[in-house]
């Protein structure tokens, strides 16, 4: 609304129904900030610290609104006694302060009200704290109970505030750090209620205090990542750079060297060479892992050789380019060399992917009977000190599976939320292991103690529910890679099954064969990553309602969807289904080169010639691609081709 009114056009001209509008803009901007104000108040009221400051930021916004419904008092301008009132027709600055002291004062009210949150979420995490040191030092059973009573709600209180905070976070990493920090200490109230109790009916066993200290450095821990999100700081910043996968190292990789087609001089040599190496080297996480097969250690070992191949024949052709030597053929095999380098980096990803998702659905099957926990069970109510001994031992193999499949899994994530929840889960099994074993120990001592059985299930329970969690996840880094994506955008113009053949018969499918349907794969994976650049292009802008973003983001889905078709899913069902997509998708083309050459008007720097250039590639690349969709063919093979 503010922005209508500031755009105004100042004609001599205005019509009753103008006047009439921009009154009712004023006043609705008037009544909104009265409104937003009241709640910035009642704020202020609740937090005495912060009262001053808000009071002062909502008295400015209140006067900004008052402002612009005064200069927008335009219906009485047809009276003759109201020349001299000031209006947004006789004093167009006053609208732009008044919006600007608006804009101003409302982010002020913003950023104060945050605070508060903020306060009020750390001053919850100092209870929690303070009664968790309390519930440490208890001896008797009666004490414990009351004071986990006050625990247990001031941990619903805390839940109720970060679980807000979490929907509030924009960044998608530090949300899915805070879904894996509150599922730590959801898990973890019912570990330390039923740990706290063991160890108060065996005060001299040592595998019981063991197992409930470990309860409470893990809650410590996971309130503290909470703080440092909520905060946005950051105590040890190196294990930010420590978690790199190999999926977000070829991503940046990627990008620089394309980033080579705008600027030659962009980044250093060894710059690149470094960033290689550290892809490589997270590489031998899978070559040195005792679970990859031979096959697929000699594939990566293969790719990895061709990688520094090719980035050695790209930094020929940079060097060379750099000196400007036959510049025209220079640049064309830097393109070539650009798109090597990056095809070898996407088939090296592919079979990474396949090794860990391999790895992770085998031992997932395998370990869905939980026959280890099951013995550690029945030999703990026996007493069976040796048995248990045994199982613990085949326990700790199974964790340390379990957590190589997670750092497998992270490296070929796709997502940086994902890569977050792969390490929360190898942080899981890696702490709830050890606890398994020293529930189990405390249960062999005290075979007849109904506490440390429920103690001993209740780990389990942890354990069981962490491997449903990875089964949950490996699908869902699946989806990723093949493209399966719940938020992808469905666009009206994509064509329906069956809708532009309905007067045919039922085709039946062609059977491609091996060579045809790798070429078909390539193709299709190819498509599947341009989609990708664009996707993460168009959501760096911060305006995503703009008239481009919007259609770029519409062709970009229905390049996905054509992306679907060579998988044999999605909306497009029949090669003429395809070949209809393909039309839309060429108009929308031209449409958008149109859009971009109307741009250009407006613009009067080095970038015009620059977007001309862009465009006007746009429209033979469009034309060729009408005509080959609309080329009728007939026969298995010319059909193939055209596809």
């Amino acid at each position: 609304q503010i922005t209508t009114l500031i755009n105004h056009k100042d004609k001599p001209k205005r019509s009753d129904k103008t006047l009439q509008a921009i009154q009712r803009v004023g006043q609705a901007v008037n009544l909104a900030v009265a409104r937003f104000v009241t709640v910035g108040e009642a704020i202020a009221d609740e937090n005495h610290e912060l009262k001053e400051e808000m009071d002062v930021a909502c008295i400015e916004a209140k006067r900004a609104g008052e402002t612009i419904a005064q200069l927008t008092d335009v219906a009485s301008l047809y009276h003759a006694e109201s020349d001299s009132h000031i209006t947004i027709f006789t004093d167009k600055t006053g609208i732009v302060k008044a919006a600007r002291l608006l804009l101003s004062s409302v982010t002020k009210v913003l950023v104060l009200a945050d605070r508060i949150v903020i306060k009020q979420i750390i001053t919850s995490r100092n209870k929690v704290i303070a009664t968790m040191e309390q519930l440490e030092k208890v001896s008797s059973f009666q004490e414990f109970v009351q004071i986990f009573s006050q625990f247990g709600n001031e941990m619903v209180e805390f839940a109720h505030l970060t679980g807000d905070r979490q929907n509030d976070l924009k960044d998608e990493k530090k949300k899915a750090r805070m879904a894996a920090s509150r599922a730590v200490l959801e898990k973890c109230t019912m570990m330390l209620l039923t740990a706290s109790k063991t160890c108060l009916r065996h005060p001299d066993c040592e595998s019981a205090r063991i197992n409930k200290d470990g309860v409470f450095h893990q809650m410590r821990l996971a309130l503290e990542q909470v703080i440092e999100i909520v905060t946005d700081s950051r105590s040890n910043g190196e294990n930010e750079l420590a978690s790199i996968s190999i999926y977000s190292g070829i991503k940046v990789f990627k990008n620089k060297v394309e980033g080579l087609r705008e600027n030659l001089y962009f980044l250093s040599k060894e710059n690149l060479s470094t960033m290689l190496e550290i892809i490589l080297e997270h590489t031998e996480d899978f070559t040195d892992s005792a679970y990859t097969s031979h096959e697929h250690r000699e594939h990566i070992l293969e790719l990895s050789k061709q990688a520094k191949m090719e980035l050695e024949q790209l930094f020929s052709v940079w060097m060379q380019a750099c000196h400007q030597e036959k510049m025209n053929i220079i640049m064309q095999d830097l393109k070539q060399s650009r798109q090597c380098s990056a095809m070898s980096k996407t088939a090296c990803y592919i079979l990474l992917h396949s090794a860990a998702t391999s790895l992770a659905a085998d031992l997932l099957k395998y370990h869905t009977d939980h026959m280890v926990l099951k013995a550690l069970k029945i030999t703990g109510v026996e007493g069976n000190l040796e048995a248990i001994a045994e199982y613990t031992c085949k326990l700790s193999e199974q964790k340390e599976q379990l957590v190589e499949m997670c750092r497998l899994l992270r490296h070929v994530s796709g997502t940086e939320p994902l890569e977050i929840t792969c390490i929360h889960a190898e942080d899981t099994f890696q702490v709830t292991g050890p606890q398994i074993i020293s529930a189990a120990e405390t249960l062999a001592l005290h075979p007849s103690s109904k506490i440390a059985k429920e103690n001993l299930d209740v780990f389990c329970e942890a354990w069981e529910s962490q491997l449903s969690d990875m089964s949950t996840l490996l699908r869902e880094i699946n989806d990723v890679f093949e493209g399966r994506r719940g938020e992808k955008r469905v666009y009206l113009s994509l064509p329906r099954p069956g809708k532009h053949n309905t007067n045919l018969k039922a085709l039946k499918p062609v059977k491609l064969d091996t060579e045809e349907q790798a070429k078909i794969a390539k193709l299709g994976l190819e498509l599947h990553l341009l989609t990708c650049e664009v996707d993460s292009e168009t959501e760096k802008w911060e305006d995503q309602e703009n008239k481009f973003v919007q259609h770029v983001q519409g062709m970009s889905s229905m390049a996905y969807s054509m992306y679907l078709f060579t998988r044999g899913e999605g909306l497009l069902k029949t090669t003429q289904d395809l070949f209809h997509q393909a039309e839309i998708f060429a108009a929308e083309g031209t449409k958008l080169a149109s859009a971009f050459h109307g741009f250009s008007d407006q613009l009067h720097d080095d970038g015009k010639p620059l977007l001309l250039l862009e465009s006007e590639k746009l429209i033979p690349m469009c034309q060729q691609l009408q005509i080959t969709a609309k080329t009728s063919v007939q026969g298995k093979s010319a059909t193939f081709t055209k596809v």
